[in-house]
């Protein structure tokens, strides 16, 4: 869907206060200070991730074997963003010309209670199966699986575009009666041919944006019909003997997915679901969902014209790479989320879609927004990691998140807004170990040492450059 610029990410960038000058090495006294405490814990990591749904895995499998091999590598090792999960469409199309993401179970049984005519996964599933395996071979370890709509048959619109409903739902009435079993069979059935060639889905999403009707894959559903549903899938997950959990409802925005979710808490059915799932579009993650169960943000991006900038300074800084730095900050810092994923991870588009840019079967370009995302990956953050309690003084133009790893790492990402390089005192860290940075600007791309620590009687001193994000790790 078209998302526009939120005013909280505006006036994040423009109100923004301008800091000190540097002050040069020392003990930071006279320069913003920050203060880890290990000892304060927040919410778990479970790490970033893409999607290339809708045939954006065959995008990336007509590349040629050198391209392809950069992409991948880009969006799953640590030579880029170092994501671990893997978000993979499952499709209600009846057919699969590109864009479009076909069954498995495509041609209508004789009635809602026969056995499903189940095909094999089209294409690999749009060769999603291909990608899932390149992507575990590079380190993904969850893969989320999400169904934009059931099957047209299915609904009470008999399409899987222009929204309507599941039959047999709170609120529908159909003459061919209720496809919630059927509907739940099939997902079931998609688990089972992914477990068949090796891949194990560890979340299934039955919603994609419940709260919109659009002319692609959508069907709508407010938190009681969801709920009843998951009373459905949940049972035959089990009996199945399947150990993928459910996750619900990729809302739009924050606020469209809380309204499903109380539904579902209304319902006494929050424990039916292992995960809570929501987009960032219409709603800007600003604050904490109520509940115990781990939530992502699963799906964001940019719909402006093309750009690769870190700091663009203009009328494209929505996408811009700091942009995005700074969202994936509120969204752990503010929202209290678990993981992030962005929208496509390579695409053949002509906006903001995707981190990186593939035309033909060669070239390969590289946003900003893609090393944005690489300070909360793999090489920084780990999945089991906790969010521990960062606080910053002396300067209102930082934002800072840290991360304490099982291993005893912590890993703090410091974003400087302003334009002026500041001298930044670190505090409350083990650094006997020493402390790596890396940087990344409009002249830098994760480098490493750039910006060297020195010791003060107070702490770690660094410069952080302007407009700029400096990961420490210790």
């Amino acid at each position: 869907m078209v998302a526009t610029l939120t005013s909280l990410s505006i006036a994040l960038l423009a109100t923004l206060a301008q800091a000190n000058p540097p002050n040069g090495y020392g003990s930071g006294a006279s320069g913003p200070v920050i203060k880890i405490d290990t000892g304060c814990k927040y919410q778990e990591f479970d790490g970033t991730g893409v999607s290339e749904a809708f045939q954006r895995g065959l995008v990336i499998h007509e590349l040629n074997a050198a391209s392809q091999k950069l992409v991948l590598d880009y969006l799953f090792t640590t030579k880029g963003a170092g994501m671990t999960i893997l978000r993979n469409g499952l499709g209600s199309a009846t057919d699969d010309p590109f864009d479009l993401m076909k069954s498995i179970a495509p041609v209508a049984p004789a009635s809602n209670s026969s056995e499903l005519n189940f095909i094999p996964l089209p294409r690999e599933d749009e060769y999603q199966v291909w990608l899932s395996h390149q992507a575990i071979a590079r380190g993904v370890n969850t893969i989320y699986a999400d169904a934009w709509s059931a099957d047209g048959y299915m609904k009470t619109n008999g399409t899987d575009s222009y929204g309507g409903y599941l039959c047999g739902v709170t609120n529908t009435s159909c003459a061919t009666g209720d496809w919630r079993q059927a509907y739940a069979d099939k997902i079931v059935k998609y688990i089972q041919d992914y477990a068949a060639v090796g891949v194990s889905v560890n979340y299934v999403g039955f919603l994609n944006e419940p709260d919109l009707n659009t002319t692609y894959a959508s069907m709508q559903s407010d938190g009681r019909q969801a709920a009843d549903f998951i009373e459905v899938l949940h049972p035959t997950l089990q009996a199945a003997g399947l150990k993928t959990e459910i996750a619900c409802c990729d809302g739009s925005g924050w606020q469209q997915d809380r309204e499903r979710l109380t539904g579902i808490q209304e319902a006494g059915d929050e424990d039916l679901i292992g995960l809570v799932t929501a987009h960032g579009y219409s709603d800007y993650p600003s604050y904490p969902f109520n509940t115990t169960k781990h939530v992502w943000q699963t799906e964001w991006s940019t719909f402006d014209p093309i750009n690769y900038a870190w700091y663009s300074g203009g009328d494209r800084f929505q996408s811009d790479g700091i942009t995005w730095a700074n969202n994936i900050h509120n969204l752990f810092a503010v929202s209290n989320a678990n993981g992030h994923l962005y929208w496509w991870g390579a695409a053949n588009t002509t906006d903001n879609q995707s981190l990186l840019f593939v035309n033909g079967t060669s070239e390969v370009r590289v946003t900003g927004r893609l090393w944005a995302h690489a300070h909360w990956g793999k090489q920084f953050v780990r999945q089991g990691a906790y969010r521990v309690d960062a606080t910053v003084t002396g300067s209102s133009a930082l934002n800072v998140t840290a991360f304490e790893n099982t291993d005893g790492t912590t890993a703090v990402q410091v974003i400087n807004n302003s334009n002026d390089t500041l001298s930044v005192t670190l505090q409350g860290l083990n650094f006997h170990r020493g402390a790596q940075t890396y940087l990344t600007n409009n002249n830098h791309n994760l480098t490493r040492g750039y910006a060297p620590v020195k010791r003060g009687h107070k702490g770690v001193v660094a410069s952080v450059p302007g407009k700029s994000l400096l990961s420490f790790v210790a």
